[in-house]
Order: C-alpha cells, then sequence, then structure tokens
C-alpha cells in the first residue's frame, strides 16, 4: 500500500524547525546562543536538585504498596497465571467484556475445533452454578463468544470454559452496582501495544489488584508496523488482521500477562487507528487519503481496510456486536457501535468513545511555530464549522449521558476518549480532539454550563503520561477558559520509543538540550529525566502557545500529590483508578517500568520478565460538589 497523504507528525522535524526559526529571528549571535543552551546543565542540577528533595522514589513505592479494599465486593480468589505449557488448549487464555448489572459477554480462542462449554456460577468451585452457554469453533482462529444474561448486581461470577477434550480455564468478573449504592470503585486503563515487545511486564501486577474493569484504549494492534508473526508492512485481509492479534495476545518466554489480567477482570475496548491503518479518518472521503483513493464508496468508514480491520477488533475482544441504526446519519448508520455507557452505582459513570470511525479529515499541520501567519491560519482551520471528530450521534449520546449522571448523583463521570482532549496545538493537536475545535468547544461549555462535575478526561495514543487540567477557547487565538475536568493520558503497555524520551532525544540533536545535560539526563532516574522532559515541553510546546503549564496547580481540581510528576514519557505502564467508598476521593496511580526496545527483550529476557512494576506517579483528588 502506498502512504497516506496526511502528513505525518516528525518529533525531529519539529526540533529543527524550532532551531532554525530561533537562528531566523535571534537578534544577535549571543541571543542564538542564549537560545539554543535555554536548558543548561544548571536547569538541570536545579531539576534533579528538586527531585532529590521528595522522599526517594523506591521509598515512596514501598509505602505505597499496599492493597485497598475492593471496590463492589469482598476480594475473591484470582485465577491462576497463564503461562504456555498449561494453556495450549486456549493460546489467547479467556476473557470477560462488556459487563452490565445483568449481562456480560464471554470469550475464548480454542486451539481445535469443536464445541466449547461456558459454566457461569458465584463461586470458584463452581458448586453454585448460575447457566451453561455452548459455542461451536469452527476455525482456530476465529475465536468464540457468548452473551450470558440474568446476572445479579454488585456479584463476584466465576466461569469455566471447557473445550471437546476436557481442557479447561477458569475467569471471574463482577457485576456493576445499581444505582444508589456508594461502595468505591477501582478499575485500570492503558492502550498501545506491539507484538514484538511481548510479554508485556509493565501490565504483570494489574491481575493483582482486584479490579472492577479494566479499558483496553486503543491501538490494541499495530496493523501497519511488522512484528515477530506479521513482518509485512500493513495487515489487509482479515487472515493478516488475525494473526496481528492473535500474537499481542499470546504467550511469550512462557508469560502471557494479557491472559492472566483478561482473565481476572472484564474488559472494555476500543480503537484508535491501528486496528485498521495510522492516522486513518473514517468519515472522510477515500479521495482524501491514497491508502484507499481506489474505493468506490462514500466513506473511508465503508472501505474493505476498515471492514476488514474491525471485523477482527471485534472478534478478538470480548464485545457486543452492536450497530449504529437509524440515527439519520449515513456516516454513522451501519457501522460498529463502540459507544459505551455504564454505570457503577452511585461512584462513577464510564462513557467509552469511538474518535476515528467517523472524523473528518485531519487538517493540515504546522511547524512553523515562530511565523505568526502561519499558527494564525492553522488555529483557524481546526474551528473550521461543522467538523467532527466523533461524528453528530456520539456527541450527543455524549451528552446525553455526561447530564444524565449528573442529575442522578453518579459522583465521577470518566470519559474514555483514545485521543487526548488536552490540547498541546501544532505538537500533533490536528489529530486529536482539538483539531476538531467547535465540537471539542460545544462538549466543553456543555458540561460547564450544566455544572457537571467531576468529569475526568481518560486517553492514550500518545505513549507518555501527561497529567493536565482542561481548557478551551471559542475562537481561534481566543483566552483559555478554565474547566471542572481535567485529564490523565495513560502511557504505553509497550511502544518504543516512548514520546517523552523521543522527545528529549529530539532536542539534544538540535541543540536545545547540550551535550553535558543531556550526558546527565541519560545516566539520571526516570523521575529526574521526567522532570526534563516536563521542564522541555512547558517551555517549548505550551508556553511558546501560550497554553498553560502542564498539570493540576491554578486549576479548579483540588489534587495532592503523593508521587510523581505532571508527564511520565520514559516507560511503560498503566493507570488505576480508585474511588474511595466513604469520601469519594480519586486516587490516580500509574504502574510502570522503564521502557526497553525489541532487541532488549530478545538479548536478554530473562532481565526484562524480571522487572517489577513500581508506582510512578500518585495523586488525590477530592470531588467536588
Amino acid at each position: 500500500m502506498s502512504k497516506s497523504l496526511q502528513p505525518q507528525f516528525n518529533y525531529q522535524t519539529l526540533w529543527s524547525r524550532i532551531e532554525r526559526e530561533a537562528v531566523r529571528q535571534a537578534a544577535s549571535p549571543q541571543a542564538v546562543t542564549d537560545f539554543i543552551n535555554l536548558l543548561s546543565r544548571r536547569d538541570f542540577v536545579k531539576l534533579m536538585s528538586a527531585g532529590a528533595a521528595a522522599a526517594a522514589l523506591g521509598g515512596v513505592v514501598a509505602s505505597n504498596r499496599r492493597v485497598r479494599a475492593s471496590a463492589n465486593a469482598a476480594p475473591q480468589p484470582i485465577p491462576a497465571r497463564q503461562t504456555m505449557t498449561s494453556t495450549p488448549a486456549f493460546p489467547n487464555g479467556i476473557a470477560s467484556g462488556d459487563t452490565t448489572q445483568t449481562t456480560t459477554m464471554l470469550w475464548a480462542r480454542a486451539a481445535a475445533t469443536g464445541t466449547l462449554t461456558f459454566d457461569v456460577a458465584t463461586d470458584a468451585d463452581f458448586a453454585s452454578s448460575v447457566q451453561t452457554v455452548t459455542a461451536e469453533v469452527v476455525d482456530p482462529m476465529l475465536p468464540a463468544k457468548v452473551a450470558v444474561e440474568g446476572l445479579t448486581a454488585n456479584t463476584s461470577y466465576f466461569y469455566r470454559v471447557t473445550n471437546t477434550d476436557g481442557d479447561s480455564l477458569t475467569g471471574r468478573f463482577i457485576t456493576p452496582a445499581e444505582a444508589g449504592a456508594r461502595s468505591g470503585l477501582r478499575f485500570g486503563v492503558s492502550g498501545d501495544w506491539r507484538g514484538e515487545l511481548r510479554p508485556y511486564v509493565a501490565i504483570s501486577n494489574a491481575a493483582e489488584r482486584d479490579l472492577a474493569f479494566f479499558m483496553a484504549h486503543g491501538d490494541t494492534i499495530y496493523s501497519d508496523i511488522p512484528s515477530v508473526d506479521f513482518p509485512g508492512e500493513q495487515a489487509i485481509t482479515v487472515d493478516d488482521y488475525r494473526v496481528k492479534h492473535n500474537e499481542v495476545y499470546s504467550d511469550r518466554y512462557e508469560r502471557n500477562y494479557w491472559a492472566d489480567l483478561r482473565a481476572s477482570t472484564s474488559i472494555f475496548a476500543t480503537i484508535d487507528d491501528h486496528e485498521v491503518t495510522n492516522d486513518f479518518a473514517g468519515g472522510a472521503s477515500p479521495s482524501t487519503d491514497e491508502r484507499f483513493a481506489d474505493e468506490t464508496v462514500a466513506f473511508i468508514n465503508q472501505t474493505a481496510l476498515y471492514q476488514s480491520g474491525m471485523q477482527v477488533f471485534a472478534e478478538y475482544n470480548p464485545l457486543r456486536a452492536d450497530v449504529y441504526a437509524d440515527t439519520g446519519d449515513e456516516r454513522v448508520d451501519g457501522r460498529p457501535l463502540l459507544y459505551r455507557y455504564v454505570t457503577y452505582g452511585d461512584d462513577a459513570a464510564v462513557i467509552v468513545l469511538d474518535a476515528r470511525s467517523f472524523r473528518d479529515a485531519n487538517q493540515a499541520p504546522t511547524l512553523d511555530i515562530f511565523n505568526q501567519e502561519a499558527i494564525a491560519a492553522y488555529l483557524a482551520s481546526l474551528f473550521e464549522a461543522g467538523r467532527t471528530l466523533l461524528g453528530r450521534p456520539q456527541v450527543e449520546m455524549l451528552k446525553r449521558d455526561l447530564l444524565a449522571a449528573q442529575e442522578a448523583g453518579v459522583l465521577w463521570k470518566f470519559v474514555m476518549i483514545p485521543e487526548p482532549a488536552q490540547q498541546t496545538g501544532w505538537f500533533g493537536g490536528e489529530d486529536r480532539w482539538e483539531g476538531f475545535a467547535l465540537e471539542r468547544t460545544e462538549v466543553m461549555q456543555f458540561i460547564e454550563d450544566n455544572a457537571i462535575r467531576n468529569v475526568v478526561f481518560v486517553a492514550a495514543d500518545v505513549h507518555t503520561t501527561f497529567i493536565n487540567k482542561i481548557e478551551y477557547q471559542t475562537e481561534a487565538g481566543g483566552d483559555n477558559i478554565p474547566t471542572h475536568a481535567f485529564e490523565i493520558s495513560t502511557g504505553s503497555v509497550a511502544f518504543y520509543p516512548p514520546t517523552g524520551q523521543a522527545l528529549v532525544e529530539g532536542a539534544h540533536d538540535f541543540g536545545l538540550v547540550n551535550d553535558d545535560a543531556f550526558a546527565a539526563y541519560q545516566t539520571s532516574t526516570l523521575e529526574e529525566k521526567d522532570g526534563v522532559l516536563q521542564d522541555l515541553f512547558n517551555r517549548f510546546v505550551l508556553g511558546l502557545q501560550g497554553y498553560s503549564e502542564l498539570g493540576l496547580e491554578d486549576s479548579l481540581i483540588d489534587a495532592t500529590f503523593e508521587t510523581g510528576g505532571y508527564v511520565l514519557g520514559h516507560s511503560f505502564g498503566w493507570t488505576e483508578f480508585d474511588i474511595a467508598a466513604e469520601s469519594g476521593a480519586l486516587t490516580v496511580t500509574t504502574y510502570g517500568v522503564p521502557a526497553y526496545d525489541r532487541e532488549t527483550v530478545e538479548a536478554d529476557p530473562a532481565a526484562i520478565i524480571a522487572m517489577q512494576p513500581a508506582i510512578l506517579s500518585a495523586f488525590t483528588v477530592n470531588p467536588q460538589s
């Protein structure tokens, strides 16, 4: 396949432009020198001193290794860790998903054809059977899914999957509490993992955290990046996509941490872009993207590549096969419905969005960040009327359900959006919600106008954790208007290099970080490296555009940090959200391991497997009335 007509974002290009424009506009040679060395060794030492003033990371991790009580029910046994030697009959393990107060979907991929039996019970010994459902496996690469209905809210269930040879695996899920209950809630989120970086040690502790659910937040495969099992440049056929999905959920080095996690708790899942291909715009015409230009359909979400990618995404995730109908929008009707709205008592509402299938094509990005005319034109293009990221039906569902949750007395509202809702401008912003600025502003204004409080946007995609307040503008270049919402973009399970690392390395390549500072950076701790990254990001990305600095300071959010900063850009990991039953306070904890590449995994897999996820960031937010 040929490359997209859409320009691809490149961090080295970013720093090259910054340096070139700075040199061009500098008033004197000394001004050039001052700019190039903005992050001096003295700056670096200051950052290091600030980090040293806090408690040592290892000590903080040790003190925070506490397991809080289950959010919805008393702790129950967690299924045993899955390994290659114990699960040859089920190469990807088993899973449950889309769990509500009364229903769930059960999932398994069997290595052999024949009948699969799904038993459901309320005890780990299966003495208290609830129901039994069967499914036929006709193709070993095609997983089986069954719907289970008639369940009871706020109940721990166990399920067992058995093939015709008598091989079986067991899993567990918890149904959400009914309205009116305030018992606390704990869940996890992450996204972005590549098959060649298995076995994903960054999530190796997640199955032990007694989670109510886990959100798989897009880029669950990289269909357009070569990997171990699929060395091709782009998956095209259904068989290609099945190879990619099977790869990421299979064991490696006798470990399968995804199988552990998916057996231990229910899954929600949505797409970003790599489930189909990079940066596609489902609601745009195929003529706007060279990769789809030969198709005669009206929208990219009608093309063969989209349909193949979405078919297999649905096959390999424990999701209902819902489809949009009767919306009156021709780009939406008949397409997969990934939007979800689920409440967990009065603790939380969870809203899952699809930000790819219905969007218009991205506007052309600009990196001429010192050219005021270019920036003004770029920002104005983002405010073009009528452009959509979500599609009008999904916008209306989001607004409806946010308001319903507020009016029903649900405390926290979590909006699961694959790409960040916070603003970064020319730093890739055209591919995120700010690239469709009027729609974003409409939703943010709706939240504020209706006094919808305790809204948390949870994103992925950017391969780095950014914790930030949510602001918006009503016109291009307008004032930054604060909201009562905030966002955390969770870092990747495994994508190398992380964006933060690439950013600092690019800054060094083009002279924004001098050699001495970069040498110190390379030998520093993760926390210290992230301090350097945060400083660079605030100066060159946010500061130059007039945006507020990263973080929750000087915002409407009442947050207290225990450890870590507002950015984690050198690690792989996942984020845990824990709502306290009595106070309603939300604790957000990000676990992670230092990032590693494919060569490191393959050279010394034992060293990678020995890694233990540590707490890299932890903060608590008090709810607003």
